[in-house]
């Protein structure tokens, strides 16, 4: 396995968030080439219970993760990039029960907590050391949808613009990406978006949501159906013009859309799927955001709930999370196909992957 070269800008951080049971203890950090697909243990983070998804600040020098569970809280670490080390600071409430998804601004002024459980969204505020304040901003989503998981509010993610004034807010439980104000100058930094939200098909579930590179086109996966939605971007407002479903035609099972993610390049978008299906569908991205089908390939492992493109663009890694590994793929970054290296990390329970520079 590869070295930790801290000079070579080729090599990157791996964090993984996991589920802890008796095959995990925590948020594990591994170095990885992007060149060679090879990687390298350097530390594990220990003693918060279901650390499943996590953020990286932008300055490198702290990471926050959920604390999966009822009563649910954000935990806080300072981070030592260059060596991979992880320092638990402190932990406060994330705004509701079963929190399943983090984000931070570039500021480092707040961290944003998507609350599947309570279906509530929280924003806790940062110290200056990196630190969580108590003092949060709580918001009740309300209202729910027509399929069984669809009761009441879920909300599975809170993900920022890339001028951090937007935040977009998946809610499985209501069919809507909510739409909020982002003003870090303020104690309560969030307030409905004109419009508050963008209604997606009855049902769908919608889960997970990205932004192509260029900043005008966003997707969606939907967990129920396994559709991606997409959208044209304009200042916090999203206007849909393209469905397509991920299944194979025909397909009468369970789906589980879960992770969505454009390349780099902003040439190709992935979708993964879970339950009986266990694969990424793969789709080329035209000048306009539209989807055609290019393929799609198996996860070689049960549950892919994550998985992330390294920076370079020239791996893909699925997080299987009831297999207990994580999967490394070659991308071909000229058709979109991935190609199995044969290079596993093995980890228990794997849920969510971040790469970070070294400094």
């Amino acid at each position: 396995m590869a070295q930790a070269q801290t000079s070579n800008s080729k090599v990157y951080n791996l964090l993984v968030g996991t589920y802890t049971s008796e095959k995990s203890e925590g948020i594990y950090v591994y170095s990885f080439n992007t060149e060679t697909g090879e990687f390298t243990s350097k530390s594990v983070a220990t003693g918060i219970k279901n650390p499943s998804f996590l953020v990286v600040a932008k300055d490198l020098k702290h990471v926050y993760s959920v604390s999966e569970g009822s009563g649910g809280s954000i935990s806080a670490f300072s981070f030592d990039a260059a060596a991979g080390k992880l320092n638990f600071l402190n932990s406060a409430p994330s705004g509701g029960n079963g929190p399943c998804y983090v984000s931070v601004d570039d500021q480092k002024k707040f961290v944003f907590a998507g609350n599947y459980g309570g279906g509530s969204l929280g924003a806790i505020p940062i110290n200056a050391d990196g630190s969580l304040s108590q003092d949060i901003q709580s918001i009740q989503h309300e209202g729910k949808s027509v399929k069984p998981n669809q009761d009441k509010p879920h909300v599975h993610a809170a993900v920022l613009s890339k001028d951090n004034k937007f935040l977009f807010v998946p809610d499985l439980g209501t069919d809507k990406v909510n739409i909020y104000n982002v003003d870090v100058t303020k104690s309560k930094p969030l307030s409905p978006g004109t419009p508050a939200f963008a209604s997606i098909a009855v049902g769908g579930g919608p889960r997970h949501f990205d932004f192509h590179p260029n900043g005008k086109f966003a997707y969606v996966i939907h967990e129920n159906t396994g559709e991606v939605t997409v959208f044209d971007y304009t200042k916090g407002q999203l206007k849909e013009k393209q469905r397509v479903s991920m299944p194979v035609a025909g397909y009468t099972g369970n789906i589980h859309g879960a992770d969505i993610h454009v390349s780099p390049d902003g040439k190709f978008l992935y979708g993964s799927m879970r339950a009986e299906i266990n694969e990424l569908g793969i789709y080329s991205i035209d000048k306009k955001g539209m989807l055609t089908f290019v393929g799609r390939q198996s996860t070689l492992g049960k549950i892919p709930r994550n998985f992330a493109i390294d920076p370079t663009g020239n791996f893909l890694l699925a997080a299987n999370q009831n297999s207990d590994e994580v999967v490394i793929f070659k991308r071909d970054k000229k058709t979109g196909l991935l190609t199995d290296t044969g290079k596993r990390i093995s980890v228990g329970k794997p849920v969510c992957l971040k790469f970070a520079p070294l400094n």
